[in-house]
């Protein structure tokens, strides 16, 4: 046991500094948590920080390999029996199928270390393409909206205190107050000054901040903000408040810009969104006075990226930005909120189904010489570009799809959309592998779970949503019959006879990861566990020989002429797979009840999937079940009260959980938490319709249709979890 061990929080991209200690007095936790002085959390922690070591000995954990018997049973096997499986599994898909039949989902929470070495175990170890993560339901969106328009991705281009100063910010589709309550307090000053200024269709906890002064709430309908987007820049430009010396000296496209947004003016927008026309000017006015006060950003979060039109609609905020002059500003700028512990960092070294170590694409040679020279192997052994999350899951099963999948760190029965297509899809499979410290809703669906370390347990480093990378720390020892991921690619890379090598050690990998992103956008070369442990701030970019990169654009932009593009864009038609049964039931008819859009999102006390924080007994007493938040009018229509049972229901499946009055949600909205399973499960609902550009999924536009309830019978149950 490590006393006074300095780590950071298991949970979102705040990575809110902790520090973990033995209890002075017996207990059931077996570390003590305490908020860290740090520059995101300041010493503060959320519900689900302070209990985040309850886990650590919850008497659910897995603590050694799980094998499904024929009877459905998981019953404990060896790690030697467990590995020799696995290894047969691959060899026998590869034979019969090609190697692109073995599959590999990744997550968010992984350490870079072992969300590198999971890309290169994929592509060198199985020979396969076929690899992306959860980050596509998160990130996507946003990440390719930065690379249109500066070359670059990442979240926050700046540390998260410059926000502090700011007097005027404008927050579209992220309830922070909720999702990660230490980050409100860098809204304050904006709030102090009336500046502060949310887009949400709820009144959310966040959008509470803007009463008494604070600042504006806006409201629109679903689905509206990038219409509500081009409004906004359409007074920027036209009442003159655009920056023009920024926009000539550092952006191109502007012209394009102006015919884009011209039929976009604030009573035709009022129309689309209903946003009131005076409201969305006075937004616009107030942004553009707090970018000439030298204080004004502009942040995006999946509220508005989540669509099929997310990557077009940040791509509209960050127009708007480029207007104001705010990206690359000392004092002001535009950055998207990551979600997922180290979403930033996941998504940088290789688990992206086009991407490789260091941001390099897997189509651009020089990228793929450089690893192969990194990797000591032909450039030909390294497989092209594979297929992004959706389409991957959509493949499960199917004749020339994956048969032998790998889930690492993600819990696809709940958080992917059409959720029970996906988990048909998991059954289908001739071997699924999990490894997971939880019997999640997916490892209950594995032929074989394996037990892998938790936080707490484990070395490595993790990169929080500024780009700043952080150490994790071990603080106790790992239960005997766990590993690490890290340990079990190296064996079963051995198992398989892969080329190139495969290490345990963390520090190891660490240490080719930054041979590996050497030069290339996502540059960790210059960083090490050394100054890392000393407390050093190491923003990447950060090359050998260098200083890392706090504030990104500061003097140029990353595309080749140094200038960030301005990119036309405009709303589309929404479609449906099945326009006409989108809120059918499964026998085709339309079921009484309301039609109304479904929304869906986070709840303080759980956090994603729930595979974690629905077993920790303060968090899941708070918040014990799904509700749907439904406004007392549309309620009122169905003869629905609150705390009855309410049905919620479209042509992919039935949701059955108790209403939640509240006049905080627009009328014809409702909204739902994800992170429930099983008949409670938002993503039964949800459509894997997909953003053509960054392949993120339609989750924040549903159609449903909603009616009063009642305990649904088993043979509903059944066809909900596709076992008829």
């Amino acid at each position: 046991m490590t006393n006074g061990a300095n780590t950071h929080c298991p949970y979102c991209a705040l990575q809110c500094a902790i520090t973990l200690t033995t209890p002075t007095a017996p207990s059931d936790v077996p570390l003590d948590v305490a908020g860290r002085d740090f520059p995101t959390n300041r010493g503060g922690l959320c519900r689900k920080g302070w209990t985040s070591a309850s886990l650590l000995n919850h008497p659910g954990r897995v603590t050694e390999p799980l094998l499904r018997g024929a009877d459905g049973v998981h019953r404990p096997v060896s790690w030697e029996k467990a590995l020799d499986l696995v290894t047969a599994a691959v060899k026998n898909t590869r034979t019969r199928y090609g190697a692109d039949a073995v599959g590999v989902f990744g997550g968010g929470g992984l350490t870079n270390e072992k969300a590198y070495q999971l890309g290169k175990f994929a592509r060198l170890a199985l020979g396969t393409s076929r690899i992306d993560y959860n980050g596509r339901f998160c990130m996507s969106s946003a990440a390719a909206a930065g690379m249109r328009a500066f070359g670059l991705d990442r979240g926050l281009p700046f540390p998260l205190a410059d926000l502090d100063s700011a007097g005027t910010i404008l927050l579209l589709g992220s309830n922070v107050a909720e999702t990660m309550p230490p980050f409100v307090q860098h809204l304050q000053g904006a709030r102090d000054a009336g500046g502060l200024m949310v887009v949400d269709p709820r009144r959310s906890a966040t959008a509470a901040f803007t009463a008494d002064g604070g600042g504006l709430h806006l409201q629109p309908l679903p689905g509206t903000d990038l219409a509500l987007l081009l409004g906004l820049a359409h007074v920027v430009i036209h009442e003159g408040l655009a920056d023009p010396g920024y926009i000539s000296a550092r952006t191109t496209g502007y012209h394009a810009l102006v015919r884009s947004v011209a039929s976009y003016w604030p009573e035709r927008v009022q129309s689309l969104t209903a946003v009131p026309a005076g409201l969305i000017r006075d937004t616009a006015r107030r942004l553009a006075e707090g970018a000439r006060k030298g204080g004004s950003y502009i942040l995006t979060g999946r509220g508005v990226e989540q669509h099929a039109d997310g990557t077009d609609t940040a791509t509209a905020a960050i127009n708007l930005a480029l207007l104001l002059g705010l990206p690359g500003s000392a004092r002001s700028g535009y950055g998207t909120l990551t979600g997922q512990g180290n979403g930033q960092g996941g998504r940088e070294h290789g688990q992206k189904a086009d991407q490789l170590p260091g941001y390099r694409k897997i189509t651009d040679p020089a990228a793929r010489a450089h690893m192969a020279a990194v990797w000591g192997v032909p450039e030909a052994l390294i497989p092209g570009p594979g297929l992004p999350a959706v389409e991957l899951l959509q493949s499960l099963g199917q004749p020339d799809g994956v048969r032998c999948l790998f889930v690492h760190g993600a819990n696809v029965a709940v958080s992917a959309p059409d959720a029970n297509a996906v988990i048909a899809g998991l059954r289908g499979l001739d071997f699924l592998v999990v490894c997971d410290f939880f019997r999640s809703e997916t490892a209950a669906e594995a032929d074989l779970i394996l037990p892998v370390t938790q936080w707490a347990e484990e070395e490595g480093t993790m990169t929080n949503l500024e780009g700043r990378v952080l150490r994790r720390q071990r603080a106790i020892t790992p239960p005997p019959g766990v590993r690490s991921e890290l340990w079990i690619m190296a064996r079963l890379a051995e198992a398989l006879a892969a080329p190139s090598t495969f290490s345990a050690d963390p520090e190891t990998v660490f240490e080719e990861l930054r041979l590996a992103s050497a030069g290339g956008l996502a540059d960790y070369s210059g960083i090490d566990y050394a100054m890392l442990d000393r407390g050093e701030a190491a923003y990447w970019p950060y090359p050998a020989g260098g200083t890392g990169t706090p504030r990104l654009f500061l003097d140029s932009f990353a595309h080749a002429d140094g200038r960030a593009v301005f990119t036309p864009v405009a709303p589309r038609r929404r479609a449906f797979s099945s326009p006409a049964g989108d809120v059918a039931d499964r026998a085709g008819t339309s079921p009484a009840g309301t039609a109304m859009t479904l929304i869906t999102g986070r709840l303080m006390e759980h956090y994603q999937s729930g595979a974690q924080t629905r077993r920790v007994a303060a968090l899941a007493a708070a918040q014990p079940e799904a509700r749907l938040q439904i406004h007392p009018s549309a309620a009122a229509a169905q003869g629905i009260a609150d705390g009855d049972l309410v049905s919620i229901s479209n042509g992919r499946g039935e949701v059955s959980c108790r209403a939640a009055l509240s006049p905080d949600i627009r009328p014809e909205t409702v909204f739902l938490p994800f992170h429930f399973p099983d008949l409670e499960s938002a993503n039964r609902l949800t459509e894997a319709a997909t953003d053509p550009v960054s392949g993120m999924p339609e989750f924040k536009f549903t159609k449903v249709r909603v009616r009063p309830g009642t305990a649904p019978s088993r043979s509903s149950q059944l066809q909900s979890e596709g076992a008829l």
